[in-house]
């Protein structure tokens, strides 16, 4: 593969829920976030911490984007706090830099654009997850672009 100067590491976006774990990568001049594989959760903890940390690291990712998830109104839910121990774990696990970044609406996004494209809904599940990671990196990417910019 060719590099050039402008070329940075990869990131990676995760959108974790209780079922599955959505999964998304950046081009590799992080511009944009495409959709990855959806992660299904095994029920074992650590072993999904594991498994998660494993796929970044296989991709040879710079930096771990994960979506918090908090209320409508900014505050934390039930969920948040589910995240943020299974974040907590991640970091325990590598050492990659991780940072979270706001995913409200991003599933029901997702959702919106799955119903729009006429998929089914027995088949959205398979793929809205990592749809909704890579809504979250593309908040990440754009706060970034406007850091860069200022």
């Amino acid at each position: 593969m060719w590099y050039n100067k402008r070329m940075e590491k990869r990131i990676a976006a995760f959108d974790i829920g209780d079922k599955r774990i959505g999964v998304a990568f950046s081009d590799p001049f992080n511009e944009y976030a495409m959709p990855g594989e959806t992660y299904w959760r095994t029920g074992k903890f650590l072993d999904d911490v594991k498994a998660v940390v494993r796929i970044a690291e296989e991709r040879g990712v710079g930096t771990i984007v994960c979506g918090l998830p908090v209320n409508f109104d900014g505050t934390d839910s039930v969920q948040t706090q589910k995240t943020a121990r299974f974040i907590e774990a991640m970091r325990e696990n590598t050492s990659l830099p991780i940072v979270t970044e706001d995913e409200r609406f991003t599933t029901m996004e997702a959702t919106r654009v799955l119903i729009q494209g006429g998929v089914r809904r027995e088949k959205r599940k398979n793929s809205v997850d990592s749809i909704a990671a890579a809504y979250i990196l593309d908040g990440y990417l754009a706060k970034m672009k406007k850091e860069k910019k200022q």
